[in-house]
């Protein structure tokens, strides 16, 4: 008889203490679920959309600047536009972190920053009277949209009439059809920007390019829905959300980084570094304005933006993954700030960096290192999945 009565204290004592293990492992999820909560929103507003808001800026301006030079052929004009447009190329890159959602959905990546530029067609199409027409006709940006496809679209088509061997061109070497055909890209160049802006925005975004989509009959919602992009991340868990939990969330902003880091190191560099094919050793971002090695710098910085908290300016580490990190796994949260500080130094540090131009040093060693420290981001994003995942 006592010995029963001791089995069912026991019992009972047992009980109790699951029972309060697990009130505390289902409170430890809700405050998880909270920070993850906090570091996607943060993501969203002073990442995701300020960046996109200053690419989309930019590319108006690159509109407004390739007009001015159009009417005005003058090596100054020539010179400023080409300065607009190293400042909208930067804003992009600086996006890369976050291709996922519209950039990925609405096949904008692939629509505005393939590379190498087709110059056999670029040259047929500069022959074809028939196309230079519709191109200087009303709606020339739709007309680009639609007709000359990815290797003729985007920011290295415009960079192709603007610069030469890492300078802006002199006006005089910048025909009329070239005018022609730099402003209908960069109206088409700015619709996408503009797209995915308010994508991501939704109602936040300027009305004025609202209605430009809406009038082009554009998509800007996550399946033709009713969430925009950020709205979608921010009701991780929710119903409309294609995040199942905030979990979820965070692992696609993280895989994300990886994706870009695994590109620069093993497709951006690698190929034209380790490759002998003529389609590799031509595979070289920005050739025309030198700018490669500040383009794959501000890939790696996009990824910075992204664990630090914010773009700078809007940084709040409190509410970054970094944070998150340092109070369940300081040491992989020291690792991985560090591995991104060396991966940017080792693209473009003074000391470090890479050897410029990329387009002319392509089989350098300083590729080679660069490449080694763009795979440890990759390698060690993979193991902030893991703990994620692990919480």
């Amino acid at each position: 008889m006592k010995l029963r009565k001791v089995m069912v204290a026991v019992a009972a004592v047992a009980l109790t203490v699951g029972m309060a293990s697990c009130k505390d492992d289902t409170a430890k999820g809700s405050e998880n679920d909270a920070k993850m909560m906090e570091i996607a929103t943060q993501f969203v507003d002073h990442t995701v959309i300020p960046t996109y808001s200053s690419l989309a800026k930019a590319s108006q301006e690159l509109v407004e600047a390739l007009e001015t030079l159009q009417s005005s052929r003058t090596d100054a004009n020539a010179k400023a536009a080409a300065e607009v447009f190293l400042e909208a190329r930067a804003y992009w890159e600086k996006s890369e972190a976050f291709l996922f959602g519209a950039a990925s959905d609405f096949g904008i990546d692939p629509h505005i920053d393939s590379w190498p530029l087709d110059e056999d067609r670029f040259n047929y199409l500069m022959a074809s009277d028939s196309m230079m027409n519709i191109l200087s006709g009303e709606d020339a940006d739709v007309a680009a949209g639609e007709s000359l496809g990815a290797t003729l679209l985007g920011f290295h088509g415009i960079e192709y009439i603007l610069f030469e061997e890492g300078q802006p061109k002199s006006a005089s070497k910048i025909s009329d059809k070239e005018m022609i055909y730099a402003v209908a890209v960069a109206g088409d160049l700015r619709n996408c920007c503009y797209q995915l802006e308010v994508s991501w925005a939704g109602d936040k975004a300027p009305k004025d390019h609202i209605e430009l989509l809406e009038d082009l009959e554009w998509n800007y919602t996550v399946g033709g829905g009713n969430f925009s992009y950020g709205e979608n991340m921010k009701n991780a868990g929710k119903a409309g959300s294609v995040y199942l939990n905030p979990t979820n969330a965070l692992v696609s902003i993280v895989q994300g980084s990886i994706d870009i880091a695994d590109e620069v190191g093993t497709s951006k560099i690698g190929k034209p570094h380790t490759g002998t094919s003529d389609e590799d050793i031509h595979y070289i971002e920005s050739p025309y304005s030198w700018n490669s090695i500040t383009d794959f710098a501000n890939n790696i910085r996009s990824i910075q933006n992204v664990y630090m908290g914010g773009i700078e300016g809007q940084r709040d580490n409190s509410k970054s993954l970094y944070a998150f990190l340092q109070e369940t796994n300081p040491d992989l949260a020291s690792r991985v700030r560090l591995a991104i500080e060396k991966a940017i130094d080792e693209i473009a540090g003074e000391a470090n960096g890479m050897k410029f131009p990329f387009v002319n040093n392509r089989t350098d060693a300083s590729a080679g290192e660069a490449m080694d420290a763009c795979a440890e981001v990759s390698s060690i994003l993979e193991e902030v999945i893991t703990a994620i995942e692990s919480l």
